[in-house]
């Protein structure tokens, strides 16, 4: 059994994960707390023909995403046909008036996909959430992976498992597709952000520079590297690991001091490529994402393969009536926020939490979305040494240059609480390897 195998390196792999700083750092009330990400070693397994089946369906999902933000920042045809509210688009904090008119190299937009999913007790899959701004969590696996490898590789050479080291030469792979000319940098904006683990992980795989805002400069149209010696050289595309809002004080937040002025005037002008693209939150918003489905016909002229969960717009008034009438049954998400927070259970809240969850819902109908609760396949994890089954989801990679890739490998958070369906880092959850297997 893979878990008896792996299970007795569980102390030993965490602790060199610790030593590693393979931690996840949070600010909340403004205040930084950083903690260990715990890694479960009993990895989920994926079979060949069930991840080809996710993949067909990833590809799809993150293709008509594509169109979809490539549209709404140009033509807009999917409003004009009322396929999508024109309201719904332009009041989602996502939606950047910056980028209207803008289309970045190649016209990729979401060059990084991470892709949430649950899969029912029934079996089925269901999409939970597309993530196309900056994604994290690739390097969790990887790490983890290679970690367990080096310590039990009779392990790896007894069961038939894709690689998963490729991911920094896919990533690399789409760097270089978009690249203007010149080097490629991950901009971070610094050790106490929540993956800066990541940032400098994947600098560290890909050989791109690792820098943070004050190492980048624009001059003459150009986006310049400026060493420790002092040395500059050009930066062709950059991976970055900032927030639309802080990327540029001359065109977003005026007083970002982790961006770089006037890096958004020479993407307009297509001398640098910008991953992924500033504007994508206009397409991962948690409204908008009751529609993909509706985009996949629209763009695709194709069904959907992957589904959604079961989700209602208390925007729409039939949808509303249903969220009121079956309020105890449902999940609701407020559209703004991440990392598990914002999300509350009908079931779970007093009568007087109701009636004022209620009251805002009427008063702001597009800040939520409700979902029928999803019962998720449970998935083994030791816990303080005994099996035992926890909630879980995946998140998937689709890396995205001539065409869509998904990384044959994927981040599985779980829940360590028994009583929650919240996996989230930033809500204490945990990880695991995530194994597809090959063909013998």
């Amino acid at each position: 059994m893979v878990a008896e195998e792996l299970y007795k390196y569980s102390d030993p792999v965490n602790e060199l994960l610790a030593r590693y700083g393979v931690k996840f750092g949070i600010y909340k009330n403004n205040v930084f707390k950083e903690q260990l990400f715990p890694f479960d070693t009993i990895p989920r397994i994926i079979q060949k023909t069930e991840f080809e089946y996710l993949e067909r369906g990833l590809k799809q999902r993150v293709m008509a995403l594509n169109e979809f933000i490539k549209d709404i920042y140009s033509d807009k045809k999917i409003i004009r046909d009322g396929v999508v509210p024109e309201e719904f688009v332009y009041s989602g904090s996502g939606y950047l008036a910056q980028c209207e008119g803008v289309c970045p190299p190649k016209g990729i937009y979401p060059h990084i996909s991470g892709i949430d999913l649950v899969q029912g007790k029934d079996g089925s899959w269901y999409i939970l959430e597309d993530n196309l701004r900056i994604p994290s969590g690739a390097s969790y696996p990887m790490i983890a992976r290679d970690l367990c490898r080096k310590s039990s590789p009779a392990t790896f050479e007894k069961y038939h498992i894709e690689d998963n080291r490729n991911y920094a030469q896919l990533l690399r792979r789409t760097l270089d597709y978009v690249n203007t000319g010149g080097h490629t940098v991950i901009l971070s904006p610094g050790r106490y952000n929540a993956a800066y683990f990541e940032h400098s992980y994947l600098a560290e795989k890909t050989g791109a520079h690792l820098a943070t805002g004050n190492e980048l400069t624009v001059e003459d149209d150009k986006l310049y590297f400026i060493d420790y010696s002092g040395k500059k050289e050009r930066v062709g595309a950059v991976y970055r690991r900032i927030s639309d809002e802080y990327l540029d004080p001359m065109n977003f937040n005026e007083e970002s001091v982790i961006g770089i002025p006037h890096i958004y005037d020479i993407y307009r002008k297509g001398n640098v490529a910008l991953l992924n693209a500033p504007g994508n939150g206009v397409a991962d918003d948690k409204g908008i994402y009751y529609f993909v489905p509706r985009m996949i016909d629209y763009y695709l002229n194709e069904k959907a393969i992957l589904q959604n969960a079961p989700t209602y717009l208390p925007y729409y008034e039939q949808d509303m009536r249903y969220v009121l009438s079956n309020f105890d049954k449902l999940v609701l998400k407020d559209v703004a926020e991440a990392g598990g927070y914002g999300v509350v259970f009908g079931s779970k809240m007093t009568k007087a939490e109701k009636e004022d969850f209620i009251a805002l819902l009427k008063k702001e109908p597009r800040r939520f979305i409700a979902q029928n609760v999803i019962d998720f396949l449970d998935i083994d994890i030791y816990d303080n040494g005994v099996i035992t089954p926890r909630k879980a989801d995946l998140r998937a990679f689709v890396l995205m240059a001539d065409e869509p890739l998904v990384w044959k490998s994927g981040l599985t958070r779980f829940s360590r609480d028994p009583d929650s369906f919240i996996v989230n880092s930033s809500q204490g959850g945990g990880f695991k390897d995530t194994w597809v297997m090959a063909d013998i």
